[in-house]
């Protein structure tokens, strides 16, 4: 039955958020988009504007052969409006889709607010609509009196683990006779600027990271504390052993100061770092540098004190430091369809990390079919699965079909996919196989249910 004198309520203006609420005024069906900020503010947000990027301003892998990179492309091809900002606002990072992320959200805010279907609330919503269509995606920090009503409708505790966001570094505070500009194996653009340290460096950073002051958990998140492996702080990296952060964020392979000569030259072999912290640019003028896999929960002076033993850091300015905060998610399995609707509801949707998805790109595919569903809901036509042999459709399955009992976020990979009707030993030919059906599955798919298919707007040697 078409229902369109009532707006579909979408709870949550992170990315999900507005992905879903683009996607059903794009269908024209009024939407009303509810965001608690700046009336009430998060943990970990520092402005107002809707889809801010919290940890980091990488989407990943822009490469169509890599999972996060097939995600991006299939959602370009649907229209998704997030995706067409990043590119549009798009920073140097070597092979990684990065934003200048205070352009991009608020160019996503005003694009929104502009929308004649579009209703921006800004205000808490305390408990999920009673009736009509409604999406949540309030992200992993729901507020607490919306978690309590969503526990209440589910009959289920929360699950949660704990994330963390790196620290920004101003750029004329960068030692630039230390750090080198690169891209590991000078592949692409030199888009990374890299702090090289000598063993000794590597062992005294390492032990100051692990002698270092944490900031103080309260006591409800002491109890269930539990980090996100994909996300690790890198003090808890630096306890796990002594190797573990080089074969991490601060691996040197690929990496070579071409001012001591050329890479390919044996001899300079000995020239290598031991290990290497690198630094991506955080906006379009290279103002500002994030701190690559540097997600910590050290108190902020603590902070200044140990990052500062980083050659080219020394006298590092911090425009923000960085934080660690609870996110929580739902158990999915138990609670969702393909579709991303609640089975005990069909006219509730959830999308983004909420439902356990992880990452940007993920947050931002979940509200593309949430916002289409709520659509189609609303115009009285069925709503709809992806196909399984896309990133999308593997992700949505694997949150509705997992072990309820282990179910932990997953973030779009290769290894949820269903396999490909021959072995491929080669990596880089398997996910080129993995990309090319995933692809032609989308464009049958897509015609087959009339939805509109957009030639991709990036340049990309792989896509088909």
């Amino acid at each position: 039955m078409t229902d369109l004198k009532h707006p579909v309520q979408v709870i949550g203006g992170g990315l999900a958020g507005v992905e879903a609420a683009w996607r059903i005024a794009q269908a024209g069906v009024p939407v009303a988009l509810h965001e608690m900020r700046p009336r009430r503010l998060s943990p970990a947000h520092h402005t107002e504007h809707l889809a801010e990027l919290v940890c980091s301003n990488s989407f990943g892998a822009q490469a169509s052969d890599r999972a996060s990179g097939l995600l991006h492309e299939e959602l370009r091809r649907l229209g998704s409006i997030v995706i067409a900002k990043a590119d549009q606002y798009s920073v140097p990072a070597g092979g990684a889709l990065a934003v200048d992320r205070a352009i991009f959200s608020r160019d996503l805010t005003e694009t929104l607010a502009q929308h004649p279907l579009i209703e921006l609330h800004r205000g808490e919503v305390p408990q999920i609509p009673q009736s009509g269509i409604a999406i949540l995606t309030t992200g992993p920090l729901t507020s607490s009196a919306l978690a309590k009503d969503l526990q209440r409708f589910t009959g289920l505790e929360y699950m949660s683990f704990f994330d963390a966001a790196s620290p920004i570094v101003v750029g004329e505070s960068i030692d630039r006779h230390q750090a080198f500009l690169a891209s590991r194996y000078d592949r692409g653009e030199a888009a990374y600027l890299n702090c090289p340290m000598n063993q000794p460096q590597y062992c005294h950073f390492r032990q100051a990271l692990c002698d270092a002051e944490q900031a103080e958990l309260k006591d409800f998140e002491r109890e269930t504390a539990k980090f996100f492996e994909g996300c690790l702080p890198i003090e808890e990296m630096a306890r796990r052993g002594e190797d573990t952060m080089r074969y991490g964020p601060l691996k040197p392979v690929g990496l070579f100061d071409s001012r001591l000569g050329s890479f390919k030259d044996p001899t300079n072999q000995d020239k290598r770092p031991y290990a290497v912290v690198q630094l991506r640019q955080e906006d379009k003028a290279g103002q500002l540098w994030n701190m690559v896999g540097f997600q910590t929960n050290l108190r902020w002076g603590e902070q200044k004190r140990v990052f500062r033993l980083i050659p080219g850091l020394e006298n590092a300015e911090f425009v923000r430091m960085g934080v660690m905060h609870r996110n929580t998610f739902i158990n999915s399995p138990e609670l969702l369809d393909p579709t991303l609707q609640f089975k005990k509801r069909p006219t509730l949707l959830a999308a983004g990390q909420l439902v356990g998805t992880e990452g940007y790109t993920a947050a931002a595919a979940g509200g593309w079919l949430a916002g289409a569903n709520a659509a189609r809901l609303a115009l009285g036509i069925d709503p709809l699965s992806m196909p399984m042999a896309t990133m999308m459709g593997a992700l949505f399955d694997f949150i509705s079909s997992a072990s309820p009992k282990h179910f932990q976020p997953m973030p779009p990979n290769f290894g949820i996919l269903p396999e490909l009707p021959q072995r491929i030993r080669n990596k880089r030919e398997r996910y080129g196989k993995y990309r090319d059906r995933a692809l032609a599955d989308l464009q049958t798919w897509a015609n087959q249910h009339q939805i509109p298919i957009q030639p991709s707007m990036t340049f990309d040697p792989n896509v088909a």
